[in-house]
Formats: structure tokens, C-alpha cells, sequence
């Protein structure tokens, strides 16, 4: 089995108004990508948070900018290969045009949304010098052992990535779910059946992920070890 190792890169945090986060009150998010060390090249999942005065305001971050966020981890903008964006909102997106000329792999129906919806996300970090995407129309093997899925709902075009290893298979799910427990929640109903749930839950869970990471919560995911469903 290949060699291939998944970590996290932090770019900081942000304040999701009362009225975004259905509690009605306010919360302080991280925003996570992930580095996928593979002998083919290096993947950034997701690479921080773009500005503009608008949204500073609204969501109040506090940036990672993408050079620091990699050297944390021993990384360089030189050293990645290859980028995939969960979905292209502003705090998935923001480094994009500091890697011009990368293989950005996007479902095409997520870029329909960056543009050619208002609001979707800042158009300067989609259509940047040095662009270069990989448009898919649904999964897709990028490297041996790397997989991207669709797993839409936070936004139509959201895909995670599948990195199977030496070491089992992580779920880099991006915000497919907003934090763990919510994944908790859907995989739950998914094996019982009681109240419905994305259709592909199912599809996540009958790959056996060791863990599930995702891009607003420090928390993982892990399967019920020992327990009957």
C-alpha cells in the first residue's frame, strides 16, 4: 500500500454571526485545510481565508496566511502539487491565487456557483491570474490512492477527499458538516434507518474510514469500534 499521510494546516479562525449558526448565538470557528504528502505530490486541501472589506466585517477573521500555514507543518508554497477545494467559498479558497498555475480540482458545478452567483464567494480569488482547474462531473481517482467524492448540501458542488493509506482510509470532509458531532449525527441515521440522511453518507461510511476531519472543527470522527449497530 502506498505511503501517503494527511495533516492539518491551520489558517486561523473566524466568528460565525448568531443568525448563521442556528443556536442564535455567535461562535468562533477554526479554518482547516489538510496536506496530503504523497509520492506523486504534494495535495493542499483547501487553502485559507481571502479578504475583503465586507466580509472582514462580518465574520471578524483572524488569517493564517498560507505561507505561515504551511511552514507550521514543514511545507512551502513550492512544494504543492496540486490543490482541491472543497467547495469555493472565501474561506476555502483564499490562497488560490498564491499557487497559480496548480491543478485545482472543482466539481463544475461548484464553479457555475462561484460564477455566476452573487455573493457565492469574493470572484478574485476564482478567476486569478494563473487559474488552472480541473472541472469534474463527479468522482474522481487525482493519484493513486486519492479519490475525490461528491457530497453535496453545504453547497451543491461540495466534495470531499478519500486518502487511503498504509494505515487505513481518512475522510478529509471539508464542511460537509459544519463539526463532528453533526457527521455524528447523520452517520447514526444513516445505520438506523430512523430519520433520513445524504445520500451519501453511505457511501462515506461503506469505505471504512479510520477517521473523518473536517474544515471547522478540531474534532475527528471515528467509527464506533466494539459496538453493534
Amino acid at each position: 500500500m502506498t505511503e501517503i499521510t494527511v495533516r492539518r494546516v491551520d489558517f486561523g479562525w473566524f466568528v460565525r454571526p448568531a443568525e448563521e449558526t442556528g443556536t442564535g448565538a455567535a461562535r468562533v470557528e477554526p479554518t482547516f485545510g489538510y496536506l496530503i504528502d504523497h509520492p506523486d505530490g504534494r495535495i493542499l486541501v483547501d487553502t485559507g481565508m481571502g479578504g475583503h472589506p465586507d466580509v472582514d466585517k462580518h465574520y471578524q477573521p483572524r488569517r493564517v496566511e498560507l505561507d505561515a500555514a504551511l511552514a507550521a507543518v514543514g511545507a512551502g508554497i513550492d512544494d504543492i502539487g496540486y490543490v482541491v477545494n472543497c467547495h469555493l467559498h472565501f474561506d476555502h479558497c483564499g490562497g488560490n491565487p498564491k499557487l497559480p498555475g496548480r491543478p485545482v480540482f472543482v466539481q463544475r458545478a461548484e464553479l457555475d456557483l462561484a460564477r455566476n452567483v452573487k455573493w457565492h464567494t469574493l470572484p478574485e480569488l476564482v478567476d486569478h491570474p494563473g487559474a488552472r482547474y480541473e472541472e469534474l462531473d463527479g468522482p474522481a481517482e487525482i493519484l493513486p490512492g486519492v479519490r475525490i467524492l461528491p457530497t453535496p448540501g453545504h453547497t451543491a458542488g461540495h466534495q470531499s477527499v478519500v486518502v487511503t493509506g498504509a494505515d487505513g482510509t481518512v475522510i478529509v470532509a471539508g464542511q460537509s458538516h459544519d463539526h463532528a458531532t453533526a457527521f455524528t449525527s447523520d452517520a447514526l441515521a444513516h445505520r438506523t434507518g430512523v430519520v433520513p440522511s445524504p445520500d451519501w453518507i453511505g457511501t462515506l461510511l461503506a469505505l471504512d474510514p479510520k477517521r473523518v476531519v473536517f474544515a471547522h472543527d478540531n474534532a475527528v470522527w471515528t467509527p464506533r469500534s466494539g459496538s453493534v449497530w
